[in-house]
Parts: structure tokens; C-alpha cells; sequence
């Protein structure tokens, strides 16, 4: 079968490069990614005590409110593409920030349902700006040798505001005696959760005081034909030699007529291509499974028999097993390339889902359960969760890429609506055990397509995919 691949490219000149500017202003644009991680997540833990506070009891209240977040992601991510090509890499990013600290503590603290779903989708649009620019500003400031590592920052990041995320959840709910309690009147179900949402707005107003020190995204400063500022961004990353010869190939791809992307040439031709590689590599991501994981645990360890005090425990390992796993990938990304660990991933995770359906089917509890989806989780850290927002960044061409970014992850967050809404109904109509045989087949047809359709790019410069 044929491996896509792309033409040889010489990369641009890469002297000593200024490394601790170059991961300072990396670490601050991955600031958006811990946002992402700990917001998207925090539901998890606060879940059955907003519940209980709220007198949610219907399948389809308990999917909403779980997943309510996922509609503001969609149209965040929507509005990253076309925002970012306008106003700049930096001041979405700004604009992200704030929008994670007023909403983090505006949820916390409201008193009604339909305000407590308002607010959370408006984190949700927070999530999809920073889903989209965050690794696109790290894509575009990366030199190519490095743009592995860097990227998968990010996911870093995703990582550890996951784990912070539980390790909140389950220290406020450890905090008072007998926190583990669902009752409407104990401490838990009247400010417990709260405070697991609030704790956010911390890192939210630190992204807001740092992120307007970075500088701008060289290839949109030329792209708004500022070459001057886009010189002084790349001298600072890796001094004047490699500044004057990526400014070079950066002007000679975007400088051409008709360089200039529409949303039309996304949905025809060798654009439509492309997104449809970035899109299926989006819902792959999401329909493995894994977030499953991380935002129904309470369900998936119950069903295995733990209570909650062992659950909201169970669930701090989950996040510690994937941090490990993704500093792992981070090591792996730019020496084994793309390609074969994203094969490499679906395959473990879909024999770590068969493994568990057969245990649920089988009626096992505690401990079997609980490693077979660490495995599941360890797979997925070192595999689909960095390398797919490696990969969007990269396979697309300068002039589509902020939209086509904007695009594919805007699939990404439906896919991850569906997921998450679905869940508790399938969980009830066929089980624990049936669901996770779908997400296993769901792995397996995905190792299949990436084998088929997904090119490796691992150390090639982003001009490059303007030759593909």
C-alpha cells in the first residue's frame, strides 16, 4: 500500500538556537493547553455533587450538563480559524485567558442550572480558541527539528491541568469529613463543587499577565507583511543567521499570487484532502474512548465496584499515569516520527478496550479494571493525545493553516460532544462491556487509516507542506 510521504525540502539554516527563550515563550502559549486540561476535566469530580445540588436525575440532564461545555468548544474552535488569521496568534490567546478566569468563577458560584450550563459553555469557547491557537503559535515558532517536542508541550500541559483538575477534586472533596457523602445539605454539594471550579481562575490570570510578552507568530507578521517585526521574532529564537533564512523561506511560499487561503479551497480540491486527513484524525482522537476515562470515571469505576473515596483516588492515578506517559512522548515524537506512533496506539488501545470489555462482561472488579484502563490511558498519552495536534498543525500549507487548524479541531470538539453525550445512554442500553467493545473497533479502523492516508512530517519545515 502506498505511504503518503512528502518531497525532500532543504530546511533552513539551524544554528545555536536560543533553547530557554525558545521553551519560555512555549511553556506561556501551552498555558492555554493546562486551562484547556483542567476545565475540560473538572467536571469529572464536581459531577456528583453538582448533581445532587441541582436534582439532576434524567440520563439525558446528567449527558447535558457533562457535555454542555462541548457546544462552546465547537464554536470557539470555529472562530479561532478566521480570528487568528485577522487579529493575530497572540491576542486570541489573550483573549482565552480571560475568559477561563471569568468563567471558571462564574460557574462556581451560580445558583441556577440554566446560568451554571450558560457559563460553562462560555469556558467551552475559551477551551476552543485554546485548543486551536495554542499549538498553532507553537507550530509557527518552532524551528522544524524542534516542532515535535514543542508541540507536544501542549499536550504536556493538557496533562498536567488534567491531573490538577483531580487532584483538586479530590482534595476539596477529602477536606471535610464524610465529603464523600451525596447529600444535598453536606459541605460538598453546597460548596465543594464550586470551589473545583473556581480553582482555575489562579493559572487563568497568570496566562492573562504573561501572555502579552510573547511575540507574535513570525509567519503571520509576514503574512501581514510586517517582515521587519517577523526578523526580530526569529533572531530572538535562534539569532540572525537562522532568523534571515527562515524569514527567506517564509516570504518566498507566502509571497506568491493567490497564496492567500479561503474557506472555499478547504472544501474542494487538495484543501478538501487535507481536511479530511485533520478531521478523521480529530474524531479518531476523541472516539477512541480515552475521555471516557476522565470525564464519566465516577460510572466506569463504580461499575467495577469502588466507592467514591476510592473513585476520586483511582482517578488522581489516571492523571499522574498520564502525565508520566506523555513526558514519554515527548522523548519519542521527533525520533520515531508520527506515523508509527499513532499505529502504534490505536492498536494498544483498542487490545486494552477488548480486554476490558471481556473483564466487565465477566463481572471482574477492583484492580483488573482499574489497570486495564491505566493501560489504556498510558497508549493513548504516548500515541493519539499529543501526536494529533502534532499532526494538524503540521500537515496543512501556510495560507490554510490557521482555518484549516480552525476546522479540524471544530470536528474534534462534535466528535467529543457525541462522545461524551452518548455515553451514559450506551453505557445503559448495552453496557459497560458493549461500550468499550465499539471504542475498540472504533481503535482498530483507525490504526488502518492512518496506515492508508496520514503522511509523516517529522522534521520537515512547515513550508514544506506548501510542495504537497
Amino acid at each position: 500500500m502506498h505511504t503518503p510521504s512528502f518531497a525532500p525540502l532543504r530546511a533552513s539554516a539551524d544554528p545555536k538556537l536560543h533553547l530557554r527563550y525558545l521553551w519560555g515563550i512555549a511553556f506561556i502559549a501551552a498555558l492555554g493547553g493546562l486551562l484547556f486540561g483542567y476545565d475540560w476535566v473538572v467536571i469529572g469530580g464536581a459531577k456528583p455533587f453538582y448533581e445532587v445540588y441541582f436534582h439532576l436525575t434524567s440520563e439525558a440532564q446528567i449527558g447535558w450538563a457533562n457535555s454542555c461545555a462541548l457546544v462552546g468548544c465547537f464554536f470557539g474552535s470555529l472562530l479561532a480559524g478566521p480570528s487568528a488569521d485577522r487579529f493575530g496568534r497572540k491576542k486570541l490567546l489573550i483573549v482565552a485567558a480571560f475568559l477561563f478566569a471569568l468563567s471558571s468563577v462564574l460557574t462556581g458560584w451560580t445558583h441556577s442550572f440554566h446560568t451554571f450550563i450558560a457559563w460553562r459553555i462560555v469556558g467551552g469557547v475559551a477551551i476552543g480558541l485554546a485548543s486551536n491557537v495554542s499549538p498553532l503559535y507553537i507550530a509557527e515558532i518552532s524551528p522544524a527539528r524542534w516542532r515535535g517536542r514543542l508541540v507536544s508541550l501542549n499536550q504536556l500541559a493538557i496533562v498536567l491541568g488534567i491531573l490538577a483538575a483531580q487532584l483538586a477534586n479530590w482534595r476539596i472533596a477529602e477536606s471535610v469529613p464524610g465529603g464523600q457523602v451525596l447529600l444535598a445539605s453536606s459541605w460538598n454539594a453546597q460548596y465543594g463543587w464550586r470551589w473545583m471550579f473556581t480553582a482555575v481562575a489562579l493559572p487563568a490570570l497568570l496566562f492573562l499577565c504573561c501572555a502579552p510578552f510573547i511575540p507574535e507568530s513570525p509567519r503571520w507578521l509576514v503574512a501581514r507583511s510586517n517582515p521587519a517585526a517577523a526578523l526580530e521574532a526569529l533572531r530572538r529564537i535562534g539569532g540572525v543567521a537562522y532568523a534571515q533564512s527562515e524569514l527567506s523561506t517564509i516570504e518566498s511560499f507566502l509571497a506568491k499570487p493567490g497564496d492567500a487561503g479561503s474557506w472555499r479551497e478547504l472544501v474542494t480540491g487538495r484543501g478538501r484532502k487535507l481536511v479530511l486527513v485533520g478531521a478523521t484524525l480529530a474524531v479518531l482522537q476523541q472516539w477512541s474512548g480515552i475521555n471516557i476515562l476522565f470525564n464519566y470515571a465516577q460510572e466506569v469505576y463504580r461499575s467495577a465496584g469502588y466507592g467514591v473515596s476510592e473513585i476520586l483516588f483511582n482517578i488522581v492515578i489516571t492523571g499522574a499515569i498520564n502525565l508520566v506517559f506523555t513526558v514519554v512522548a515527548m522523548s519519542l515524537v521527533d525520533r520515531f516520527g508520527r506515523r508509527k506512533l499513532m499505529i502504534f496506539g490505536c492498536l494498544a488501545i483498542a487490545a486494552s478496550h477488548l480486554a476490558a470489555s471481556a473483564a466487565y462482561r465477566a463481572h471482574a472488579q477492583g484492580r483488573w479494571v482499574l489497570v486495564l484502563t491505566l493501560c489504556a490511558i498510558a497508549s493513548y498519552a504516548m500515541s493519539l493525545a499529543p501526536v494529533t495536534w502534532v499532526l494538524i498543525t503540521e500537515i496543512f500549507p501556510n495560507r490554510l493553516r490557521a482555518s484549516a487548524v480552525s476546522l479540524s479541531v471544530a470536528v474534534l470538539w462534535i466528535a467529543s460532544f457525541l462522545l461524551t453525550y452518548t455515553f451514559p445512554l450506551l453505557n445503559q442500553a448495552i453496557g459497560t462491556s458493549g461500550t468499550f467493545l465499539i471504542y475498540a473497533g472504533i481503535c482498530l479502523a483507525g490504526g488502518l487509516f492512518v496506515f492508508a492516508a496520514v503522511p509523516e512530517t517529522k522534521g520537515l519545515p512547515l513550508e514544506k507542506m506548501d510542495r504537497t
